[in-house]
């Protein structure tokens, strides 16, 4: 695993954040030390697997990235065969998938497909998982992007959502906002790499608040909508089509 110094030269000029290949090389890195809760969500991605997805069931990574939440899926099935789409719109992310043996000799079918998830035609499924991917799609669109979702989905199946909140209260939003920075710091990044990385990130990831979420996962039919795991201001939704 490469370490991600992406933001260490306080020389360097702030661009907007890209899933680009400087990204890629270290993204494995990155998140785990940026994303508290991070490895928890992928624990219940595979339980969440285990539980939903039958025999011959299909699933969609919605923003797979390096395929973390696909990879989940497939602990959770074990050798109960499968279809996981992973589906990315950054190239170098899908290259690095296509090459990682870890997607190879699986009893799952793993298609990665580089395309637009807000507007790619999904099959019906019984699992989607965006594993903080809503955060990165244009806020007007993400109403539309659940629906679709919800239409796809076979009753009785589940979407999962993992994001990062924002809190409308201004002290408390603070407070797990320095927590969040203090957890960075304690996994070594400097204070020049979390102002750079804040920066790049300012207006590319737009946060949504809990209730937010709720309201608009119930608005595009979801009528039970439950939060499993959260750490500071992070968490993990799961909610369900109902038969």
């Amino acid at each position: 695993m490469s370490k991600d110094q992406i933001y260490a030269n306080e020389a360097a000029p702030i661009s907007a954040f890209r899933f680009d290949d400087s990204v890629a090389a270290v993204f494995e890195d990155m998140i785990n030390r940026s994303v508290p809760g991070y490895a928890a969500s992928l624990a219940g991605i595979a339980g969440f697997a285990r539980a939903l997805v039958p025999a011959h069931g299909r699933c969609y990574d919605l923003g797979s990235s390096l395929g973390a939440a696909t990879l989940a899926i497939c602990q959770g099935l074990d050798d109960r065969p499968a279809t996981i789409v992973a589906i990315d719109n950054a190239p170098a992310m899908i290259r690095q998938c296509a090459n990682d043996p870890r997607f190879s000799d699986r009893a799952q079918d793993i298609d990665l497909v580089e395309a637009n998830i807000a507007d790619y035609g999904l099959q019906p499924c019984d699992l989607v998982v965006m594993n903080y991917t809503l955060q990165f799609i244009e806020p007007g669109a993400r109403h539309a992007l659940l629906e679709r979702i919800f239409a796809a989905l076979k009753p009785g199946g589940a979407l999962l959502i993992s994001e990062k909140f924002r809190f409308e209260d201004p002290r408390t939003h603070a407070l797990l906002t320095e927590l969040h920075l203090d957890f960075k710091r304690s996994n070594g990044y400097s204070e020049t790499e979390i102002a750079g990385k804040r920066a790049a990130l300012e207006n590319v990831l737009i946060a949504d608040t809990r209730e937010h979420h709720i309201e608009r996962l119930q608005q595009a039919g979801f009528a039970r909508v439950t939060l499993w795991q959260a750490t500071l201001n992070f968490g993990s939704l799961i909610a369900f089509k109902d038969d």
